[in-house]
């Protein structure tokens, strides 16, 4: 019943960071458009993560209660010796490493880059740091998603 919940955090995270993706993608190094274009496409990102982080709530809260529920679950597979060995430094790692640097990076950095109060480079930057952030977690959770269904399977 645990991994059934842990596959639904992580599904649930993992379509919020594909939302949050196809805004980052704009930023992608070696992308096609021109410079000219990259403060539009900036300012695109920033709108979207000042609605998302901070004209969102209440309902922004959903996404972290999710995260708790997720780690509860992860705590519940350890303490219930539901998993053991290589699977407890997995689901450690995969499932609880992206909400940590959620909480210590990327919700900072996108609150920062929604107020747009930064000069146009220091907001690429930001950009630019989360979309990396985003593809670090969203592969993480994929792979937390793969590992809980090969758990519930037994």
């Amino acid at each position: 019943m645990i991994a059934v919940v842990l596959v639904g955090c992580g599904g649930f995270l993992l379509g919020i960071l594909w939302m949050d993706l196809m805004f980052d993608v704009q930023v992608r190094r070696g992308d096609t458009h021109h410079d000219g274009d990259e403060r539009e496409r900036v300012e695109s990102i920033a709108r979207y993560y000042r609605r998302v982080t901070t004209d969102a709530a209440p309902m922004s809260r959903l996404i972290a209660t999710v995260m708790i529920v997720q780690l509860g679950g992860i705590a519940g597979e350890i303490v219930t010796h539901r998993v053991g060995g290589w699977s407890v430094v997995a689901a450690l790692v995969l499932g609880v490493a992206p909400i940590g640097l959620a909480l210590v990076r990327i919700v900072p950095d996108a609150v920062r880059l929604g107020a747009q109060r930064d000069a146009p480079a220091t907001q690429l930057a930001l950009a630019r740091r989360i979309y990396r952030a985003h593809v670090l977690c969203f592969a993480a959770i994929a792979v937390f998603i793969a590992l809980q269904i090969r758990l519930a399977r037994g």
